[in-house]
């Protein structure tokens, strides 16, 4: 990556933005400017409303429009071929970087399917706008040689909510879906696996095409201490950061075992406590914590594993959870840390292959990108990879599925898993109707 006075790259040549590859090719040179602003607005109210970016936390992150480049890719080796084709990108890039800052210079926002057959995808933004504490910058990105002109903010004109909204049972019914609970328990008590991750589905129909903003900004607001993230359609607000790499530190925030709020804080206390002493929870938490404690350490150094979770307390309900930290010492980047990551426990189960065997039998659906990683990553490949979780996608105008999974172990009720499943289906409902 080229810094300092712009410059055209002599071998630029290869794919046209948009263009989709199954393969790392030798891209247009980009030509990329990050310069500090003033924002007139908070981040998401600067979003278009055709196919936003976002990855924002408390007012902080990412936002963005437009594509410089686009890449989709599908097949066991989509984290390799997304790896190479944007290290390819970035090491061709002409860059002036005024800000220097965790999340300026070239970006890209992905998404990678939770499977090998489902769609991934990266994007390279046209135009990113930064926010971090007191800093804020906009970065422009052209796929030639010219420079980019520096984009005028300003707030768009505010969502409307869907109109006509409507749910409709997904891929199977709630009694359905507690059948193929009942089941996986039984195979667990065969001792045929310890753990397994079982989605549901729920589809959300309108009257008129949905605004992504419009969910966006309602996640936001409801759920500040989450990451709302927004890429090619998926939209959600997941509590549970796979991985972050920033400056060789690494960090990664494990959730499993939930407990769904009443609203009332006095037993809402109560409930906490119930869940940090449950057996079943402490279990399924625990598997979650090793398998991604287990392969940081392939990577990393001096890694953190806290011998006891806390309860992340959460509008809609509380989880256990554990952040865990090491220092990388392979030079990993951030996207190839949430490759060796996926799939964690916590989304499939343990053993993986046999988790991954029953959910492909039981679930009745495809996940498509839900439950797998999803984020940002800079040139130098730092960056932030959540999971794909409290989501949905978009799957016509006018449509979208809802996603939510339980950890199911021995002694898991299915009844009492459906209830959860329909509380983690509670953000994406409220951010469509509210």
């Amino acid at each position: 990556m080229t810094q300092g006075p712009l410059r055209a790259h002599p071998s630029a040549a290869g794919a046209q933005p948009g263009t989709k590859a199954a393969h790392p090719a030798a891209s247009t040179a980009m030509v990329v400017r990050t310069e500090r602003v003033e924002l007139p607005a908070p981040l998401l109210d600067l979003l278009p409303a055709q196919h936003p970016l976002a990855w924002v936390r408390g007012g902080d992150g990412l936002v963005g429009w437009g594509e410089a480049a686009r890449l989709e890719v599908t097949g066991p080796d989509r984290f390799a071929e997304a790896h190479a084709w944007w290290r390819d990108l970035a090491a061709h890039a002409v860059v002036r970087d005024e800000v220097q800052a965790p999340g300026t210079g070239a970006v890209a926002f992905g998404s990678f399917g939770f499977t090998d057959e489902a769609r991934s995808v990266l994007v390279v933004p046209a135009v990113v706008v930064g926010r971090r504490g007191d800093a804020a910058w906009v970065t422009s990105i052209a796929a030639h040689s010219a420079v980019p002109p520096a984009p005028v903010l300003a707030a768009q004109p505010a969502p409307r909510r869907p109109a006509g909204l409507a749910f409709a049972d997904g891929a199977r019914t709630g009694a359905d879906w507690e059948l193929a609970v009942a089941e996986a328990v039984r195979r667990i008590d065969a001792g045929d696996l310890d753990k397994v991750v079982l989605a549901r589905d729920l589809l959300a129909l309108a009257d008129e095409p949905i605004d992504a903003r419009w969910p966006l900004q309602r996640l936001a607001e409801a759920y500040d201490g989450c990451w709302t993230f927004a890429v090619d359609g998926l939209i959600g607000a997941t509590p549970e950061m796979l991985v972050r790499l920033e400056r060789g530190l690494v960090t990664s925030r494990v959730l499993a075992g939930t407990i769904r709020r009443t609203g009332d804080d006095t037993r809402d206390l109560a409930l906490a406590g119930r869940l940090a002493r449950s057996s079943k929870d402490r279990e399924e938490h625990e598997y979650a914590v090793r398998s991604v404690a287990d392969a940081l350490a392939l990577h990393c150094s001096s890694t953190n594993v806290p011998e006891q979770p806390f309860v992340l307390h959460l509008p809609n309900v509380m989880h256990l959870a554990t952040d865990l930290a090491g220092v990388v010492r392979d030079g990993s980047t951030s996207l190839e840390l949430a490759a060796s990551l996926h799939p964690s426990a916590a989304v499939c189960g343990t053993p993986t292959d046999a988790a991954r065997a029953l959910i492909a039998e039981l679930e009745g659906m495809d996940r498509g990108r839900y439950a797998g990683p999803v984020g940002w990553m800079s040139a130098d490949g730092d960056g932030e990879w959540g999971i794909a979780l409290r989501c949905g996608e978009s799957v016509a105008p006018n449509r979208m599925r809802l996603f939510a999974g339980c950890g199911i172990v021995a002694g898991s009720d299915p009844e009492a898993e459906l209830a959860e499943s329909a509380a983690k289906l509670v953000p994406m409902r409220d951010a469509l109707t509210s």
